[in-house]
């Protein structure tokens, strides 16, 4: 970052350069097959795997893993770049490089980073998988079970509104094994695709972001070799947590992106729709709700932008991320919603884009923590003292 950039201000020429590159892969290769995508409530998989080929799926796995070996922040470019094309495939390169990813790089000993980064970053998605039908706020109320059967452990239980899950080959799972000590039993686990008492369950037909897979997870005496526990046995709740703090950055950035692609359609269709005999972008009143989201919209921007930059350079960001994924997901609804109007009958039609950006911003307030969890979070850091 040159000198006369403070954390909350412009990128840097690197940084600007990058997100330009990634912003251009969405208009020319994404766009196209943003609505085809949707209709059939998935990702086409030329796109993944040339996301892998740019680099995306690996944005922080160091190079002698096989990935680019850079930050945080840039893994949070991407995902703000794809957002503003189709906030589904965002989600994806999210989930990634937020969750799997870091999770490995600091729970994970030298060997199954050995093992694993490098399939990470070179063609193997990766899923998250916390949440269960009777456990998504209550993140650690888990009813999968993890049973010690001395050279492995074997898993049994359901996982519920996987991301990825569809197209992931590499999980992380948790699990309890010791029930009786509740929180502190749970431990997470490295499960791949075909090990025996596996199984991905139904795929979710979803409000929006629907060519985002979002599956059940099945296991059934699912065998789990010991070497695959990720981290200590009795400290997946730490993992979660750490892990969770980071991807609410990556939500933010995912919200940013979507409502940036709404306002800037909808900012250029009313320069172009007439009435009255001009623009509609001439009136007053329009006028002044275009600057008021352009301004909501930069402070949100600058919100992820500090938590990245904070969790970047190791200073405490827990407050930072829930702020910034509460505001982000609030405006990017009320900007999608905004964008709508302005564009009338059109805009409540399949046939200009940011209906589908509506649909898309409301998972926003929901996942990794709805926003009732993160006023919750910030609040306890408040009041800390």
């Amino acid at each position: 970052m040159s000198e006369n950039n403070g954390p909350l201000t412009r990128l840097s020429e690197e940084e600007q350069f990058f997100y330009d590159t990634i912003r251009d892969f969405a208009e020319k290769k994404v766009r196209p097959l943003v609505r085809k995508m949707d209709d059939e409530a998935q990702i086409d998989p030329s796109l993944w795997k040339q996301l892998f080929e740019l680099g995306v799926m690996g944005i922080e796995i160091p190079e002698q893993y096989g990935g680019a070996g850079s930050s945080f922040f840039m893994s949070i470019l991407a995902v703000e770049a794809l957002s503003t094309v189709d906030p589904s495939l965002a989600v994806m390169v999210d989930v990634q490089n937020t969750l799997v990813n870091n999770a490995f790089m600091r729970w994970a000993n030298e060997e199954q980073k050995k093992k694993y980064l490098p399939q990470l970053a070179a063609d193997k998605i990766g899923a998250y998988a916390l949440s269960e039908a009777g456990s998504g706020s209550d993140a650690f109320a888990l009813a999968t079970r993890a049973v010690d059967k001395g050279d492995h452990y074997s898993l049994s239980g359901q996982k519920m509104w996987i991301t990825n899950g569809a197209e992931a080959e590499i999980f992380i799972i948790f699990a309890n094994a010791d029930p009786e000590a509740g929180y502190k039993g749970i431990t997470a686990f490295i499960v791949e695709k075909g090990f025996d008492g596996f199984q991905v369950g139904k795929k979710e037909d979803k409000l929006g972001i629907r060519a985002s897979s979002t599956c059940e997870l099945i296991f059934e005496d699912c065998k789990v070799p010991k070497e695959n526990v990720l981290g200590e046995v009795g400290k997946g709740y730490k993992v979660a947590i750490e892990t969770l703090n980071e991807g609410r950055i990556g939500i933010g950035a995912q919200m940013i992106g979507l409502a940036r692609g709404a306002f800037e359609y909808g900012l250029n269709y009313s320069k172009e729709r007439e009435q009255f005999g001009k623009p509609i972008s001439q009136f007053q009143g329009l006028q002044f709700q275009i600057a008021q989201s352009a301004t909501e919209l930069e402070g949100a921007r600058l919100m992820v932008y500090n938590a990245a930059r904070m969790k970047d350079a190791g200073i405490n960001f827990m407050k930072e991320a829930a702020m910034a994924k509460l505001f982000s997901s609030q405006l990017a609804q009320k900007i999608a919603s905004q964008m709508v109007e302005i564009m009338g009958g059109n805009g409540f039609t399949r046939e200009f884009p940011v209906e589908k950006f509506y649909r898309d911003s409301k998972i926003g307030t929901i996942y990794e923590g709805t926003s009732n969890m993160q006023l919750q979070t910030i609040a306890k850091a408040l009041l800390k003292d």
